[in-house]
């Protein structure tokens, strides 16, 4: 039997006011000022938007105002970059991604509530996910109030029809585009014991609802309040990992994470497992052609990064990285809880999140299972750190940093390939970074961009934007990147008080690989 605890302050937190429907709408609409571009509208970010830049805009001041703020970055953003940067990243093989970097602005049909209260009424940023179908078009995916909208347009990233509108469904999972339309991993409403949502893949083909396969229910004795998580597709079958709460059985009341695969006409498939990181507090899937996909968890019972491919993280999982880790806050995290993989074309694999490093680790002398570990972090604020695996199970030596500066937190760390021999990893940073009970606040100063090869080493300077990266990065068939996101100025400040803020436009990034 593996472990099951119960989930503390996390599961009283967003989990609560997720399951009841507690994100309100609010009457705060941001302008369509775009906070990659600054416009609006297409066209390239100004040069100010490289880690150079300078400038005197309080992105913090803009968010409470309401206000998009435009790309230049303040200068204790570039003292940031500069402090930050490790040694590496001083002598980069490639120029700036500025040049590079265009956005375009989505009008949405409903208005789109970005936050919502997290561990300690944190704000927590609603997902939103990019997706790229075969013949190049794109799907984005992002809550309201309705249901969950999923948008398409083209590969130019311009909208190409009307919404389709995932009624009843209450969160985004995850996204996956197809050439006759999507399959989404979401929550829906359940008959259970604790009153919460089942987790669903929901797939529409030409306009209408092919299937609804629920993933929870009262046979398995589990539920899905919350999911953060992960939904892949290899051609043939869909992938879904995320979080769940024991209903019944051995795991009742605690919280765990379950993989299921799920055939491309919605019918359950064996593999995968039921109840394995416990507690997680960090996902990552990627698709393989044949056998289980390659999956990541952090696991707060067994402190750190884990591989938990085709094993579920038994006891015996190969460890990426030893992590203080509690729910609600992990010593090393994934953005959102949700984390990429990507896979280099000789097989090795590589996947990016924030760490705090393992000054020490050592088994829970009062963990009476033996199981537990007791980890005491490195460091007082988050570092960016890039893992590598040998293969889609083995971990090829220590993570790599990319950050330094203690006084400095860095959050919501994203990874992504980048042509055939780099990778882009981004992330945003605080200034005057304060962590405590669980919770981190600062002021933000900037999202940084920055490409690296497959040693780590830096290929580029940092490119640093306002805006904030709110899903997976979405790779197009010739290799250029591509995102969505809220166009406003992140705001950690302190917690989220009263209903969340609401934005009627998306932004939509694009970096060319050349």
């Amino acid at each position: 039997m593996r472990h099951a605890r119960r989930k503390p302050a996390r599961a009283k937190g967003r989990t609560a006011a997720i399951a009841a429907g507690a994100v309100a709408l609010a009457a705060v609409v941001y302008g369509t000022a775009d906070a990659f571009s600054g416009a609006g509208g297409s066209g390239a970010p100004q040069a100010a938007a490289s880690a150079t830049a300078s400038g005197s805009t309080s992105p913090s001041a803009a968010a409470r105002a309401g206000a998009s703020v435009p790309p230049s970055v303040s200068a204790a953003a570039s003292a940031t970059a500069r402090a930050a940067a490790t040694p590496t990243a001083k002598a980069p093989a490639t120029a700036s991604l500025a040049s590079r970097l265009t956005t375009t602005s989505l009008a949405l049909s409903a208005k789109f509530p970005y936050l919502s209260a997290g561990y300690n009424n944190t704000r927590e940023w609603n997902r939103i996910d990019t997706a790229v179908a075969p013949n190049g078009t794109l799907r984005i995916a992002w809550p309201a109030a309705d249901g969950i909208h999923v948008t398409p347009l083209s590969a130019a990233g311009r909208r190409v029809a009307a919404d389709t509108v995932v009624p009843g469904a209450k969160e985004v999972g995850g996204l996956v585009a197809h050439h006759d339309g999507f399959a989404v991993l979401t929550r829906v409403k359940d008959s259970n014991k604790w009153g919460e949502t089942a987790a669903a893949i929901i797939r529409y083909r030409n306009g209408g609802r092919a299937f609804t396969r629920k993933l929870t229910g009262t046979s398995s004795h589990d539920t899905a309040p919350l999911l953060d998580g992960q939904l892949k597709w290899n051609g043939t079958k869909y992938g879904a990992y995320f979080v769940v709460h024991g209903a019944g059985g051995f795991a009742d009341g605690h919280f765990g994470d379950k993989l299921s695969y799920v055939s491309a006409n919605g019918a359950a498939l064996s593999g995968g497992w039921s109840w394995g990181c416990s507690h997680n507090e960090g996902i990552a899937l990627g698709a393989e052609p044949s056998g289980a996909f390659t999956s990541l968890c952090f696991d707060d019972w067994r402190s750190g990064l884990f591989v938990s491919t085709g094993i579920g993280a038994p006891d015996t999982a190969p460890v990426v990285q030893r992590e203080q880790c509690w729910a609600g806050y992990c010593g090393g995290t994934f953005s959102g809880r949700t984390g990429q993989i990507v896979k280099s074309a000789t097989g090795r694999y590589a996947t990016a999140f924030a760490s705090r490093g393992a000054a020490s680790a050592k088994k829970n002398a009062a963990d009476t299972s033996g199981r537990g570990w007791t980890v005491k972090a490195k460091t007082p604020t988050h570092q960016v750190a890039v893992a590598f695996l040998k293969n889609r199970s083995t971990p090829s030596g220590k993570p790599v940093l990319l950050t330094g500066a203690a006084g400095t937190e860095n959050v919501n760390v994203h990874i992504a390939p980048y042509g055939k021999s780099k990778l882009l990893v981004s992330w945003e940073s605080l200034s005057h970074a304060k962590c405590a009970s669980g919770t981190c606040t600062g002021t933000f100063t900037g999202t940084h961009l920055r490409l690296i090869d497959w040693t780590g080493k830096a290929q580029s300077p940092d490119t640093v934007v306002r805006a904030r990266i709110a899903g997976d990065i979405a790779v197009l068939p010739g290799g250029d990147l591509t995102w969505a996101y809220a166009p406003v100025a992140p705001s950690y400040a302190g917690p989220l008080s009263g209903s969340s803020p609401t934005t009627a436009t998306l932004g939509v990034a694009r970096i060319r690989i050349s």
